[in-house]
């Protein structure tokens, strides 16, 4: 039975692959095995291609930060937010500061406040050594909301510029 398929196999000039060895009696198949193996090779690499990548952006803030260098930081999670990145805040202390760790974790749910409405908290503050950590995700409905929403606005603003020329 196998000589006769290796004989199929070869008047054919393919080759002669186990498809399925455990199974009863195992399964062969006759194809061009380099084929097989490229095509193979090709769907693995889209399918690497088109995988979703989640980045992790980290920004640091101090526990004795103003209120400008804070908005300003607040400004750069949000941006990282709606790039569809998680975010991972850090809080650093040093020396003394660390007595007031309070503080750090004030900072932590202020900013988990100013974005909750576009953002959601993945890992809630933890004190590890020195610093302070947070993570936070972007809410399933708002990832990539800000890209279209801009076109919107520009054809929005053509529609109204003929009304103007009128």
């Amino acid at each position: 039975m196998i000589a006769d398929a290796l004989r199929m196999a070869d008047d054919e000039a393919l080759d002669l692959v186990e498809i399925a060895p455990n199974a009863d009696p195992p399964v062969c198949k006759i194809m061009d095995y380099g084929k097989y193996k490229y095509e193979m090779e090709q769907k693995a690499k889209k399918a690497r291609k088109h995988q979703t990548r989640i980045e992790i952006k980290e920004i640091k803030f101090r526990p004795k930060i103003d209120k400008h260098d804070y908005e300003t930081k607040k400004k750069h999670v949000v941006r990282f937010i709606d790039s569809g990145a998680k975010v991972k805040v850090t809080i650093m202390f040093r020396g003394r500061e660390m007595v007031h760790a309070e503080r750090g974790l004030a900072i932590l749910e202020k900013l988990e406040a100013d974005i909750a409405d576009i953002a959601f908290v993945e890992a809630k503050p933890k004190l590890e050594g020195r610093n302070m950590f947070m993570l936070v995700a972007p809410s399933k409905k708002d990832v990539g909301k800000t890209k279209p929403a801009k076109a919107d606005d520009t054809a929005e603003s053509a529609e109204k510029a003929p009304e103007a020329a009128e």
